[in-house]
C-alpha cells in the first residue's frame, strides 16, 4: 500500500509503498479516505524530535470505510463508514492519562496511508450527517475541545465563555460546543476577518489580542467570563486570571504563545480560579464528543481540502497561522 512516511533526514513527508498492515483479532482495518492535520504533528515537524528505526506514518485524524474486520470483532461490518478515536491507551484514571498513553501517529502507525488497522475500541460510527471530510476533521481537536469545555471547563449552560486564538480547530470546536449548549461566547484573535467568522458562527463578540488595550475592550463588552479555553499560554494568560470570574475555570492545552511569566498568586486565591491543563480525552469522552456532534448536528469547519501529494504545502500553510477551521487531506488521491 502508499502512505506518507516522514523523511527523518528532511523532516518532510513523501509517499513510498509499505506493508499493509496486519488485521488482528479484534482490529478493524479502514480504508481511510480522508485525513487531516493537527498541531500535534506540526510541532515535530517543526521540532525535528522523532526518531525511528523503521517507517513513521503520522496522521491522528481520519475517516474511512471498514474494508476487513477481525473475528472477534461483532460491531462493525465491512462497508460502514467510521471514524477513529487518536486517543489510546488512556488507563484506568478517567482524570489523567497513564503512563502508557500515546496520541495516533507514533509509535503506532496512523491515518496517513492507504489503510489503518486498529483495535475496535477505537473505531466508532461516523455520526450520520457529516460527509467524509468532516468526518476526518473530528476526532483530536473535538475531542480535546470537549474536554476543555465540559469536563475541565466544568461548563454550565448559562455560562459566558471565552475562546482565545479563535481560527484553529479545536477553538472553533469549543466555539460550535459552547453556543449548542446554551452559552454566551466571545472570542479573541490577531485577524479581524476570523472574529467576523467566528460571529457569523454565533460568537458574540471579539477582539484582537494584538490591541494595547485588548482586555479594557473586552471587559466593556462582557461582565467577566465562568470559562476560558486557551491554546496559547504566554504573556497575556495573566489577562486571562483577571477576565475570569470569581469561581471561574480556565482550561489550558496549547504553548503557541510560551510560558506563562507574572501571574499575580493573589488574583488566583482570592478569585479562587481553576486552572486546568487537559490534554485530548478518554473513551468515554470521545463516546460522548460523537453522541453531541449527532444530536446537536454540529458541522466542523473545513478551511480547504488538499491533495495527498500537497501535505507538505498544507502544513506550511498551518504553520503560517492563516486557516479558519480544519485542514483536510484527500487521501483517496494518495
Amino acid at each position: 500500500m502508499k502512505a506518507i512516511v516522514l523523511n527523518q533526514k528532511t523532516y518532510q513527508l513523501e509517499v513510498q509503498e509499505v506493508d499493509k498492515p496486519t488485521v488482528l483479532k479484534s482490529d478493524v482495518l479502514i480504508k481511510i479516505k480522508a485525513a487531516a492535520l493537527n498541531h500535534h504533528e506540526l510541532w515535530t515537524l517543526l521540532e525535528k524530535n522523532l526518531k525511528s528505526e523503521s517507517n513513521i506514518i503520522m496522521g491522528s485524524d481520519g475517516a474511512g470505510v471498514v474494508e476487513q474486520v477481525g473475528e472477534g470483532v461483532k460491531d462493525f461490518k465491512i462497508g460502514e463508514e467510521v471514524i477513529i478515536n487518536p486517543s489510546l491507551n488512556w488507563g484506568l484514571n478517567n482524570r489523567v492519562h497513564g503512563q502508557k498513553y500515546e496520541i495516533l501517529g507514533s509509535p503506532t502507525q496512523g491515518t496517513f496511508s492507504q489503510y489503518i488497522s486498529i483495535s475496535e475500541q477505537y473505531v466508532h460510527h461516523k455520526p450520520a450527517h457529516l460527509s467524509i471530510h468532516q468526518s476526518a476533521a473530528l476526532p483530536l481537536a473535538g475531542l480535546t475541545a470537549y474536554r476543555a469545555l465540559f469536563t475541565r471547563g466544568e461548563f454550565e449552560p448559562d455560562n459566558k465563555v471565552l475562546i482565545t486564538g479563535i481560527g484553529g480547530g479545536a477553538a472553533l470546536f469549543a466555539l460550535s460546543f459552547a453556543i449548542a449548549s446554551g452559552a454566551e461566547v466571545y472570542v479573541t484573535s490577531s485577524n479581524g476577518n476570523k472574529i467576523s467568522r467566528a460571529i457569523e458562527l454565533g460568537a458574540k463578540g471579539g477582539v484582537n489580542y494584538k490591541d494595547n488595550n485588548w482586555r479594557t475592550e473586552l471587559e466593556g463588552k462582557v461582565d467577566g467570563f465562568d470559562v476560558i479555553i486557551d491554546s496559547a499560554g504566554g504573556e497575556g494568560f495573566v489577562e486571562l486570571c483577571e477576565l475570569a470570574n470569581p469561581g471561574g475555570r480556565i482550561a489550558l492545552f496549547g504553548r503557541t504563545a510560551g510560558n506563562i511569566p507574572n501571574i499575580s498568586p493573589k488574583t488566583i486565591f482570592w478569585k479562587q480560579l481553576s486552572i486546568h491543563g487537559t490534554t485530548m480525552g478518554n473513551d468515554n469522552e470521545f463516546k460522548k464528543l460523537v453522541g453531541l456532534i449527532s444530536s446537536k448536528r454540529i458541522n466542523p469547519v473545513i478551511d480547504a481540502v488538499y491533495s495527498a501529494k500537497d501535505i507538505n504545502e498544507a502544513f506550511e500553510k498551518m504553520n503560517r497561522g492563516e486557516q479558519f477551521g480544519k485542514i483536510v487531506i484527500n487521501m483517496d488521491e494518495l
